[in-house]
């Protein structure tokens, strides 16, 4: 992926972004990976894949999904996940509970600073653990 995407800012650099910033990306980051993890393991057509990705990434499965591997997570990322959580974020959709979405953005935070910050096998075992609460 480094060379195809390159991410310029160091890990210092990163640390000074918001974590909202963070979100942004690891919203993709993990798009990316459940849609790719789909193609992979079904035969799916595209909007089948858009329907069963949905489930995955809504607002409540993340929290959910976050709360299951929390005691997973280093001290390092814990501290990434409350400052993601505790963002303050005047955007709330209509369809997810205010609690969950808060979460969401914690998972979707630290996704997105392990990714920014090049910490790519972090980013797989953590993967590897969604993967498998999800089964």
């Amino acid at each position: 992926m480094e060379d195809l995407i390159n991410r310029a800012k160091s890990p210092e650099e990163v640390n000074m972004l918001s974590p909202l910033t963070w979100a942004y990306v690891g919203d993709c980051v993990y798009e990316l990976y459940i849609r790719t993890n789909l193609v992979n393991k079904t035969r799916l057509k595209p909007h089948k894949l858009h329907i069963e990705t949905i489930k995955y990434v809504k607002a409540k499965a993340q929290a959910d999904l976050l709360k299951s591997i929390e005691d997973r997570l280093t001290e390092k990322e814990l501290d990434i996940v409350r400052r993601a959580r505790n963002s303050e974020n005047h955007h709330l959709p209509k369809n997810a509970d205010p609690a969950d979405y808060m979460y969401s953005t914690a998972f979707e935070g630290l996704i997105g600073y392990l990714y920014l910050t090049k910490q790519d096998e972090r980013l797989k075992e953590i993967f590897s653990l969604c993967t498998m609460e999800q089964n």
